[in-house]
C-alpha cells in the first residue's frame, strides 16, 4: 500500500514516516477515526515502510521483494485480527485466520470498506462480530516465532474495540510486556469502547474525516467521474471515503432505509388519537425486528442523521444539509417543522438508548415497538 493511494492525513502519513525513519516506534498504536478517513490503509501502509525498510515520503527504495509481498497483503511478518462470527463453514470458535481470504479481498477491494462491509462480504450481516480469545493465543503464537524477514513483527487489530473481555486482557498482558521488535496497531471507531488500561499503554492518533474536496477529486481522477457530479456526492458523503463510493456505485443500504424511515414518522404522526395506528407502528416494529442487529443499528443512527439535517433545516442552516430523500412525495422541507429545539434532545436519546439495548442483544421487537410509541409523542411537541 503505498502512501501515495492514502486519501488526505497529510499530517499522520508525514508523523508516521519521521518516527519510523528516526527509529523512534511506539510498540503500541491506536489509529482512531471514522468509518472511510483511512485508518486501516494508512496501518498498512505504515507496517510496509516499516517492515521492507523503506525510506523517504513513499513506500520504495528498500527490500523490493519485500514490497512486492504488499501487493497482496501477503507479507508473512504481518499480521490480522479483526472481528468474526460463525458461518456455514466455521460453526465454532471462529478466529481471524479462518477468514485470511475473504479479508485479504476485502482489503484489496475496499480498503476503506467499513464493519457492515465486512459482515456484508462473510454474509452475515444478520450477526454481530467480536474478537475472540483465540484470536489473542494465536498473537502469542505468531511472537513466539523469529521474524521471516529479521525485522519487526506487525500486528493490525482493526476495530480493537471489538475485542471481548477475555481477548482484551490477554491483549493487555501482550501490551505491558512487549517483545523486541514487535509493533501492535489497534484501528477503531469508538475509542471509549476499548479498555483503558489498553488504551493508555497505546500511542493515540486521531484521523478526521476526508476533506470534500479531496474525496471529490478522488472521485475524479479514480472513477472518472465528472466533477459536478463528484463535489455533490462528495458532500453527501459527509468525510466518509466508504460512503462516497457506495453513493456513486447506488449499491448502499440508504434508500430501504429512507423509505423504513418515511414509513415509522408517517406512521407515527398519524398515531395520534389514532388507535388504528399503533398497529402500523407495530407492524413496521416487526418487520425491522426481523432484520439482522448490524442493519438495525446502523438503520437506527441513519434515523439521528436524518432528524439532525431537519433540525438543520428548521433552523435555515443549509448549508450543512447534505440528505435528499428519494421517497416519493416525501419532501425534507416539509418534515422538519416537526423537529425542533423542545423535542430533539429527547428524540436523540431514545434513538441512542435503543442502539445500546439492541446492541446488547435486547428483545429487538420490545425495543423498537417502545421506541415507536414514544416517537408518537415527541413528533407532536411543540
Amino acid at each position: 500500500m503505498q502512501f501515495s493511494e492514502i486519501l488526505g492525513q497529510e499530517y499522520i502519513k508525514s508523523h508516521l514516516t519521521k518516527s519510523a525513519s528516526s527509529e523512534r516506534i511506539p510498540h503500541a498504536q491506536l489509529f482512531v477515526g471514522p468509518e472511510g478517513s483511512g485508518t486501516l490503509p494508512m496501518a498498512i501502509a505504515y507496517a510496509q515502510y516499516i517492515l521492507c525498510n523503506n525510506s523517504g515520503n513513499e513506500n520504495e527504495g528498500g527490500n523490493e521483494s519485500c514490497n512486492l509481498k504488499f501487493d497482496n497483503i501477503s507479507h508473512p511478518d504481518l499480521h490480522f485480527i479483526y472481528p468474526t462470527v460463525t458461518t456455514d463453514s466455521v460453526k465454532t470458535k471462529p478466529k481471524s485466520i479462518d477468514f485470511l481470504t475473504e479479508w485479504r479481498t476485502f482489503m484489496q477491494q475496499n480498503p476503506y470498506g467499513g464493519l457492515f462491509d465486512w459482515y456484508r462480504t462473510l454474509g452475515v450481516q444478520n450477526k454481530q462480530g467480536e474478537i475472540r480469545v483465540e484470536d489473542a493465543e494465536s498473537i502469542l503464537k505468531s511472537l513466539a516465532l523469529k521474524s521471516y524477514e529479521g525485522g519487526y513483527k506487525v500486528i493490525i487489530i482493526w476495530m480493537a474495540d471489538k475485542m471481548n473481555i477475555a481477548s482484551s486482557n490477554k491483549l493487555l498482558k501482550l501490551l505491558e510486556e512487549p517483545t523486541d521488535k514487535t509493533l501492535f496497531i489497534l484501528i477503531s471507531e469508538n475509542e471509549e469502547d476499548i479498555i483503558q488500561t489498553i488504551r493508555s499503554r497505546c500511542q493515540v492518533l486521531h484521523f478526521n474525516g476526508l476533506n470534500e474536496n479531496v474525496i471529490a477529486q478522488a472521485l475524479v481522477l479514480r472513477e472518472n467521474v465528472d466533477p459536478r457530479t463528484a463535489k455533490k456526492v462528495a458532500h453527501q458523503a459527509q468525510g466518509n471515503f466508504n460512503k462516497a463510493m457506495h453513493l456513486l456505485h447506488e449499491d448502499g443500504e440508504e434508500l430501504p432505509f429512507e423509505e423504513w424511515f418515511v414509513l415509522w414518522v408517517r406512521a407515527a404522526f398519524r398515531a395520534k388519537g389514532n388507535a388504528a395506528a399503533i398497529n402500523d407502528l407495530i407492524q413496521w416494529s416487526e418487520q425491522i425486528a426481523t432484520l439482522g442487529r448490524e442493519t438495525q443499528k446502523k438503520f437506527l443512527q441513519f434515523c439521528i442523521d436524518m432528524f439532525r439535517q431537519a433540525l438543520l433545516l428548521n433552523y435555515q442552516t443549509t448549508s450543512l444539509v447534505y440528505m435528499e430523500p428519494k421517497v416519493e412525495k416525501f419532501k425534507l422541507e416539509n418534515f422538519a417543522p416537526f423537529v425542533n429545539g423542545n423535542n430533539i434532545n429527547d428524540i436523540f436519546k431514545e434513538l441512542s438508548d435503543a442502539i445500546y439495548h439492541i446492541e446488547r442483544n435486547g428483545n429487538a421487537k420490545i425495543i423498537l415497538t417502545d421506541l415507536s410509541i414514544k416517537l408518537t409523542r415527541l413528533i407532536h411537541k411543540k
